[in-house]
């Protein structure tokens, strides 16, 4: 059985009938009482956050997940559907499980956690950085490039990302999926 010091980020414990990510952790020592390990908890299966505290040495109920590769097929009134890219076997997940669905393209490489004791998915993950098509912007004028001001523009999976002045429709940009932020323009 596990305890507070196999906790670790991104480990997932069950904890109240529900499945939780550890996204931050820590210990709290003092001279008099014993050992504090405490976990900011982001929910797998739910959509709340939560804080936990444990007397150091608990038991806690880790939950074994595999990462399988996964390609984005399409969506409809059901969910998001994709496909495992070694058995070609079709799932089809709830929107609230998709990390970002905002950026996904057709045939996007994805990750998936697969709860191996049920073999239910869990959640999917789009790459950190990925490329896009802008396919809507202002003009920009020549001699932009000077400051840091941002102009709205449409990528190719209709999602609105901030851009600098001097990207224009029809160029590539790298976006970041987890905060939805410009990164930087791509040359073909």
């Amino acid at each position: 059985m596990a305890n507070t010091s196999d906790i670790s980020r991104g480990l997932i414990i069950k904890l109240d009938g529900s499945l939780y990510k550890v996204v931050e952790f820590g210990e709290n020592k003092t001279a008099r009482a014993a050992a504090k390990v405490w976990a900011k908890l982001q929910g797998v299966d739910n959509s709340r956050t939560i804080e936990k505290t444990w007397n150091s040495g608990d038991s806690i109920t880790p939950i074994r997940v595999e990462r399988h590769s996964f390609q984005y097929l399409y969506k409809d009134e059901t969910g998001y559907s994709f496909m495992n890219a070694e058995t070609f076997e079709q799932l089809t997940v709830a929107e609230a499980m998709v990390d970002a669905p905002q950026f996904l393209k057709d045939g996007q490489e994805v990750s998936m956690l697969i709860n191996t004791e049920t073999d239910l998915p869990l959640s999917v993950e789009l790459p950190e950085k990925i490329v896009l098509l802008v396919t809507y912007s202002e003009p920009g004028m020549k001699g932009d490039t000077a400051t840091r001001t941002l102009k709205p523009a449409t990528v190719e999976t209709g999602a609105t990302v901030n851009v600098p002045l001097f990207v224009n429709e029809g160029e590539l940009i790298r976006v970041n999926t987890k905060s939805g932020e410009y990164v930087e323009r791509v040359k073909e």
